[in-house]
Formats: C-alpha cells, sequence, structure tokens
C-alpha cells in the first residue's frame, strides 16, 4: 500500500503542474480581444507551453535515471512558480508566451521524473491502477487551470489566476518534500539503462509512442477550440457557461484508475480501442448545434480519451524494465508533441472549415490508438512481453 503522504505528494504535484498549463485555455477569445490577434495566436499561449513540456522531456527523462527525486522537483516547482508571477504581472504578449513557454521547460520535472520514480518504487501489479490514479491527477490539473482561468473572468481580473496557481504548487512542492521518500544515489546504475535511440529502436514502444501522440492530438484539438466553438452562433456563449463545459474533466478522475483496473481484466490493447470508439462516436456528436449534444459528447470525449492514456500509460510502464525515466520521457514527448501539432493543424482547419475541420481532423487520427490497439498492443500486453 502507498501511504497518504506519498498518494497526497503525487496527487499535489502532477494536478498543480497541469493546474498551470490549461490556465488561459477558457478565456482564449479574451485573450484574442485584449491583445488584437487571432485565435490560432491567442492558442500559442497554451502551445508554447506544450511545446517547451515537448522539448525538455528528454533532458528530464536522462535525470530522472540518474538523479534522486526531491532536488529535481524544488528546482522545477521553484521556476514554474516564478513564470506564473511573470504571467500575472506582464502586460505584453509576447512576454507571455516567453514565459509560458519557460514554464513548459520545467513542467516535466514535476510529472515526467515524479512517473519514473513510481515506477522504480512500486511493483509490476500495481502500476496499471497507481498509473490510472496518475492520470486522474492530471485530470484534476486540467479541470482545476480552465476553472481558474475562466470563473476569475468577468468578476476578477483573469490573471489572478495566475496567483492562484503559483501559491497551490508551492504547497504542493512543500508537502512533497515532506513526504516523498528520500532515495540512494541512482548514478552507478547507468551500466544497466537504454538509450533514447535503443527504447525507439523497440517497436512495441513505438507503437505505443503513436497512440499518446495522436490520442492527446485530438483531446487537445477539441478542448482548445471548443471556447471558439461555443462561443460563435448558433451557440453565443458567454465565458462562465464555456468554463463549465469543463467539469466533463470530471469524468477522467473516475475513468484513469477505472481504466487500469479494466486493463488488468481485458489488457491494454483492448482498453485503448475502447476507448478510441467512444471517443470517435463522441466527436461525431459534436456537430449537432445543440448545448445539451454537446454537453452529453464532451463527457464521452472525455471518458474516451482518459481510458486510452491510463491504458497507453499502464502499459508503458508495466512492461519496461530499464531506463524508466528514458521510457517515460519518450512518452510525454510524443504526448505533447501530438497535443502542440494538434493545436496548431488544428488551427488552420478551424480558420478554414470551422468546427467540422476540427472533429474531421481528429477523427482520422483516432484511428491510430484504435489500430494499435487492436493489431499491435494487444498482442504484446498477452504475451507479458518485457523490453
Amino acid at each position: 500500500m502507498l501511504s497518504f503522504g506519498l498518494q497526497a505528494s503525487v496527487f499535489g504535484l502532477v494536478s498543480a503542474a497541469f493546474t498551470t498549463i490549461y490556465i488561459t485555455q477558457p478565456v482564449l477569445p479574451i485573450i484574442q480581444e485584449t491583445y488584437q490577434v487571432s485565435a490560432a495566436q491567442a492558442s500559442i499561449t497554451i502551445s508554447a507551453v506544450v511545446l517547451g513540456i515537448a522539448l525538455a522531456n528528454l533532458p528530464f527523462g536522462a535525470l530522472a535515471d540518474r538523479w534522486t527525486i526531491r532536488p529535481i522537483i524544488l528546482t522545477g516547482s521553484l521556476i514554474v512558480i516564478g513564470g506564473n508571477i511573470v504571467c500575472a504581472l506582464t502586460d505584453n504578449f509576447q512576454g507571455l508566451v516567453v514565459a509560458r513557454f519557460i514554464q513548459g521547460l520545467f513542467i516535466p520535472a514535476l510529472t515526467t521524473c515524479l512517473a519514473a520514480f513510481l515506477s522504480r518504487r512500486l511493483p509490476a501489479h500495481r502500476l496499471n491502477v497507481v498509473m490510472g490514479t496518475y492520470v486522474s491527477a492530471t485530470v484534476a490539473g486540467g479541470l482545476g487551470g480552465r476553472l481558474l482561468g475562466g470563473l476569475f473572468h468577468p468578476t476578477f481580473n483573469w490573471r489572478w489566476a495566475f496567483v492562484i496557481a503559483a501559491g497551490l504548487l508551492a504547497i504542493a512542492c512543500g508537502i512533497a518534500w515532506r513526504w516523498l521518500p528520500r532515495e540512494e544515489t541512482i548514478g552507478p546504475r547507468q551500466s544497466a539503462q537504454l538509450s533514447f535511440w535503443q527504447l525507439l529502436a523497440q517497436a512495441p514502444l513505438r507503437h505505443n509512442y503513436l497512440v499518446a501522440f495522436s490520442a492527446f492530438f485530438v483531446f487537445s484539438s477539441v478542448f482548445n477550440y471548443l471556447p471558439f466553438y461555443l462561443a460563435a452562433p448558433p451557440f453565443s456563449a458567454p465565458t462562465r457557461t464555456i468554463t463549465f463545459m469543463y467539469l466533463a474533466y470530471l469524468i477522467g478522475i473516475v475513468m484513469g484508475p477505472l481504466a487500469g483496473q479494466m486493463s488488468n481484466r481485458f489488457g491494454n490493447g483492448r482498453t485503448m480501442a475502447g476507448g478510441a470508439i467512444l471517443f470517435g462516436i463522441s466527436l461525431g456528436i459534436t456537430l449537432h448545434p445543440s448545448l445539451l449534444s454537446v454537453i452529453v459528447s464532451l463527457a464521452g470525449i472525455c471518458a474516451g480519451f482518459f481510458t486510452i492514456h491510463a491504458a497507453a500509460a499502464g502499459w508503458l510502464n508495466r512492461h519496461i524494465v530499464s531506463s524508466r525515466g528514458r521510457a517515460n520521457s519518450l512518452y510525454v514527448l510524443f504526448y505533447y508533441a501530438g497535443g502542440a501539432c494538434g493545436i496548431t493543424l488544428s488551427g488552420s482547419a478551424y480558420e478554414a472549415f470551422s468546427w467540422p475541420g476540427v472533429a474531421g481532423m481528429g477523427a482520422v487520427m483516432l484511428m491510430v490508438p484504435l489500430w494499435m490497439g487492436l493489431r499491435v498492443l494487444n498482442h504484446d500486453v498477452e504475451n507479458d512481453e518485457r523490453i
């Protein structure tokens, strides 16, 4: 059993990190109006963080295999907190984007490195469920960031959300410093570690990484352009209504551990394929011009996505036996690279074809986790292959 302190540390750090990532998402139309930029340019306040995370994951993955977790978390927390303060104070759009990018560079210290730590500390039979709980923390953080950004407007200036996020991360860092167990130096075991290229040479790992890329490609696109879709006719929804739409994220808190249990019973491959089917059907429902239809579809989208994500993360940490930091950093690299590509390419699709362009591109990308789950990773799980 994990101690309560360790569980609180993991949940607090991951949720605080993800709160920071998504603060600006529900107020993207407000940012667009404030800075007189396009929808695609306003979305850079999200994609800059995602790009920073993608670029920094490999270095932090290597650090996670060589160093203990506590100093990495402390350094990352201080820089992300400082970035929040800068974002709250700057009136320059370029300055906001640069600060967000720097935050992205250090968020892996709180997420990727922590995942590697968990895979070192926990037995294999617990990893599916525990990684599902880890995913639930990402859900809570993603929801928290969106609620902070959206609910502070228009009663208060939305910039105050950055101040609150900084405080939450400071508290989470303090809890982690108190409760995360100390580790012995990891460096002497480096002879058994695989390089990034050796990991990528493993076909099952590449397939798993493609699942992460494609799933977050679609998910980030949907939630990034949803505010523009709902703010325009026929919905013409106000910012607060759009913000409450993100409560669909609560589905993910349940689906994380549940997907882990389903993976133990049916296999990670079948579980992620089922999630892809649910995700695709729900995406199609968003095309119906009804607010109720959108609400129902978002619940299905969140359930489908977090099922895919939990199954893929569980598969990785159950089947990797060395270089866990590097393996997890590659997973997150593909994951966030998919998000950055999704936001960028879907921006062009939205400007050219409106919401049907975003939904159509997403439906095509969801064929990847469906195919991989049914044809590739399912075979690997059934044979209990270790890498």
